[in-house]
């Protein structure tokens, strides 16, 4: 790592710990509404299966959630560390930003969540279905609020320069709907749901393999095949839209993801390529004739940017860029053809019943995740060499630290992350290998521990009174 400069890694640093951490809020964001989705049916039919499998992902739920909240503490402390100087270019936009995150999502989840794990035999369900239903609100309007971070360091506005060269707020509202985020928000919230909705039916689907005639099983493949069906082409649509407005305010990005290095109308889409940053050109090209401009411009003679059409200083590397945006691609439409082979089984009944099938869903429960880690690093280097996209650049935005410093804590990282993660994502597995049936239950079984400190009132209680 010695060979390394400090920017170098301290990018890698904060790309490995962002990589980490994003698994758990896509997953946990579905999943606080399928918890809500699941206590909301049993509430409603009185259907003891809902119940159990309420029950039964609630515990996973807890421990990805935790999870979720170490892995983003720990990115917090390197913008002091390793990028001081971001962090005081764009506190004064920034920082309120993230202080309203925690103000309001984060005290919404932890105020419920509680009530949530350990309420369910003591407020009553109704009361316990709103403080689910609260912690599910809570994670969504997290997320709300880091989509409008990101946003913003992607399409800045509303913004003034002070004489200190600090970016300071102008408009709030024009920072927290900057014009990517609308687009930003619906994609990455539909990615959390499916997700969160293959994971659950990849689950089913095991359980199914195992267990032919096993109904909670059976319940949780259904609703995720729902899902799939259904959401997955919006997200395709809004994926389209949100390709436009970056082709409107990050062109480059566009030019990187398509492995154009030189613009021009009518352009091909490059299906296949070797994109090779120091001969400017992408080798090996299998592409379809003029579909590119159609996608991107909805014209067949419109014309796509290349990255030649960009002071070669500012290029994203597209090598990353161009396969990082195939993969999430191509897992998009992997998902669509599992939704519409569910449908065909629907309609002939044989959903539950068709073992292939349920291999299919099985290998495709990871993939959620995969092709959220292909959107960020989609979004994140082909935001480069920027942090602040044509305002602030990623050389002038790190700490004055040494490449040695930067290295150990990496390696420390590293090595911390595999431990702990490791063993959370075990139990989070084995959780999962369990059955769902009647025998599932939840983290409110039993009283709770009682800590120190014994309230010594009932054993008074029990004793005679003395004599008047």
């Amino acid at each position: 790592m010695m060979d390394f400069s400090a920017i170098d890694l301290a990018r890698f640093q904060f790309a490995f710990t962002v990589s980490f951490h994003i698994i758990f809020p896509s997953f946990t964001i579905g999943l606080a509404s399928y918890l809500m989705v699941l206590e909301g049916l049993w509430l409603a039919t009185r259907r003891e299966v809902y119940l159990q499998l309420f029950k039964y992902w609630l515990k996973i739920f807890a421990v990805a959630f935790g999870m979720g909240v170490v892995s983003g503490i720990v990115m917090t402390y390197q913008f002091g560390t390793n990028w001081s100087v971001f962090s005081d270019k764009t506190g004064p936009v920034l920082g309120p930003l993230m202080g309203y995150e925690v103000l309001s999502a984060f005290f919404l989840e932890a105020g419920f969540l509680g009530i949530m794990l350990f309420g369910l035999n003591r407020v009553g369900p109704r009361l316990h279905f709103m403080a689910t239903a609260m912690v599910a609100f809570g994670t969504a309007l997290s997320g709300f609020w880091i989509l409008s971070v990101n946003s913003w360091m992607q399409t800045p506005a509303g913004y003034a320069i002070n004489e200190a060269g600090q970016f300071i707020p102008e408009n709030w509202f024009e920072i927290v709907f900057n014009p990517s985020f609308p687009y930003r928000l619906v994609h990455m919230m539909l990615a959390a749901y499916l997700t969160t909705a293959f994971v659950v039916g990849a689950v089913g689907a095991w359980h199914l393999l195992k267990e032919r005639g096993n109904q909670g099983a059976k319940v949780m493949l259904s609703m995720a095949m729902w899902m799939a069906a259904l959401v997955t082409p919006v997200q395709i649509m809004a994926g389209d839209m949100h390709g436009l407005n970056t082709l409107e305010h990050q062109p480059a990005k566009i030019a990187a993801m398509e492995g154009h290095f030189e613009g021009e109308n009518g352009a091909p889409l490059i299906l296949f390529g070797i994109p090779d940053m120091e001969a400017a050109e992408t080798h090996y090209r299998v592409e379809v004739p003029k579909l590119g401009s159609l996608i991107l411009t909805h014209s067949l003679d419109g014309r796509v940017p290349g990255l030649k059409d960009f002071p070669r200083e500012d290029w994203p590397n597209a090598s990353i860029v161009f396969f990082s945006f195939r993969v999430m691609v191509g897992i998009g439409f992997l998902m669509l053809g599992i939704g519409v082979w569910s449908l065909y089984l629907r309609w002939r009944g044989t959903l539950a019943d068709t073992p292939l099938f349920h291999r299919a869903v099985l290998m495709m429960g990871p993939t959620g995740f995969i092709a959220v880690l292909a959107g960020w690093i989609t979004t994140e280097v082909g935001r480069q060499p920027y942090t602040v996209y044509g305002l602030l650049r990623t050389s002038d935005s790190i700490s004055p630290v040494d490449a040695p410093a930067v290295a150990t804590s990496l390696v420390i990282f590293i090595v911390v992350y595999f431990i702990v993660f490791g063993i959370g994502t075990g139990y989070i597995l084995k959780a999962m290998g369990k059955r769902p049936g009647g025998d599932a239950q939840g983290p409110e079984k039993g009283e709770p521990t009682r800590a120190a400190g014994v309230t010594p009132a009932p054993a008074y209680a029990d004793e005679p009174k003395p004599a008047e």
